[in-house]
């Protein structure tokens, strides 16, 4: 996999918005009911939805966050294939960067459970793609990075 930022691209390209998020100066993760892995929030663009809203909807569906403060960050592309991306071609996505103040008490989606970690795990659902993503935004974007 191959990871690469860039400022911007044509809108038409952003397939998927990520999230990378803290609460409190911890990492914001979720378990999927499907997996034994930690991901950061995000997901695939509707039809018709504008990439912002992609990134507050999948926030609040896989967080429950209700109050919080959420910004763009940079395009981001993936080249490879993985369980999501199943062609090897560069695919483009949004990220963002949320502090979220507080959660609702109950997740109404894919999502088993949300942590709150001082270290990001070892296992991540895609580690080959979202370390990367959080060095990124920790070395470009004043992201306080505890430990990682």
């Amino acid at each position: 996999m191959v990871v690469k930022f860039y400022d911007k691209v044509n809108d038409n390209f952003l397939k998927f918005a990520v999230i990378i998020s803290k609460s409190k100066g911890k990492w914001v993760l979720c378990k999927h009911r499907e997996r034994n892995t930690y991901e950061i929030p995000g997901g695939h663009r509707e039809k018709g939805e504008k990439i912002d809203d992609t990134a507050v909807r999948e926030l609040t569906e896989e967080t429950g966050a209700v109050d919080y403060e959420i910004r763009p960050l940079c395009v981001y592309s993936v080249t490879g294939k993985n369980e999501v991306i199943s062609k090897n071609e560069e695919t483009f996505g949004m990220l963002y960067y949320a502090e979220i103040f507080s959660f609702e008490k109950e997740l109404h989606s894919e999502i088993e459970k949300v942590f709150l970690f001082d270290k990001l795990p070892l296992n991540m659902t895609y580690p080959d793609i979202q370390p990367i993503m959080i060095k990124y935004a920790i070395e470009n974007y004043n992201i306080e990075s505890n430990e990682i």
